[in-house]
């Protein structure tokens, strides 16, 4: 009786092990799809923003300083944001991001084409 119990047990555990892989390879694409695909996407819109920054653009910086973009060289790491009349700081270019205006704004007008 105790042999039969057992060889029950151990064909019901076979089953299960193909079913615990397909559980972990079905976590890790939830996973992937959503948490580290939207974070790439989001990622690669900033890069982009980044690479098309001109003098003259609205920006905000990570610390939440709003400003308009003075100097711009590609050759160096930060920009020149003026974020009054006559006051004008040194950010680097890795801490901007659009502001909530042009954000707004980006976000209309990609509505309006759709």
């Amino acid at each position: 009786m105790t042999t039969q119990f057992i060889a029950l047990q151990a064909a019901a555990n076979g089953g299960s092990g193909m079913s615990g892989i397909i559980m972990i390879v079905a976590l890790i694409a939830i996973f992937y799809f959503m948490m580290i695909r939207p974070q790439q996407k989001k990622q690669k819109e900033i890069r982009k923003f980044r690479e098309s920054l001109t003098k003259g653009s609205n920006v905000v910086t990570a610390g939440g300083i709003y400003g308009k973009i003075k100097e711009i060289d590609d050759n160096n790491p930060y920009v020149l944001l003026s974020i009054a009349d006559g006051v004008t700081i040194k950010i680097d270019k890795g801490s901007i991001y659009p502001s909530a205006a042009d954000a707004a704004a980006t976000g209309n007008d990609a509505k309006e084409k759709a």
